[in-house]
């Protein structure tokens, strides 16, 4: 059982920057592969960014492509999501989720998710 708690969520300025951390517990971190997705209101989960266990290979979709990195310490058990130049339609719940398998996009992969962290963009 892994357990998953996100921070660094908040209020910012479009064109600002947050950081999002997600902690695990267990010992296991480091062979797992760890996602960021985002639920805007009234929107679907959406996949924003992957990475692999040993931090070899990310992903992301296009809207995150260029202003988002993800990144991880396996030393810490946390991985992170730099985000830059936010906009308002960033607005949304964002989750980190862990994975036994493969990196990929799909929500459905990934075994393990946390509670989520607000990110609200302002205009």
């Amino acid at each position: 059982q892994v357990q998953l708690v996100e921070s660094g969520g908040g209020l910012v300025q479009a064109g600002g920057s947050l950081r999002l951390s997600c902690t695990a517990s267990g010992r296991t971190f480091s062979t797992y592969t760890m996602g960021w997705f985002r639920q805007a209101p009234g929107k679907e989960r959406e996949f924003v960014a992957t990475i692999s266990w040993s931090g070899g290979r990310t992903y992301y979709l296009d809207f995150a492509k260029g202003r988002f990195t993800i990144s991880r310490d396996n030393a810490k058990n946390t991985v992170y999501l730099q985000m830059n130049s936010l906009k308002p339609e960033d607005t949304a719940v964002y989750y980190c989720a862990a994975s036994y398998g493969a990196p990929s996009y799909l929500g459905a992969s990934y075994d393990y998710w946390g509670q989520g962290t607000q990110v609200t963009v302002s205009s």
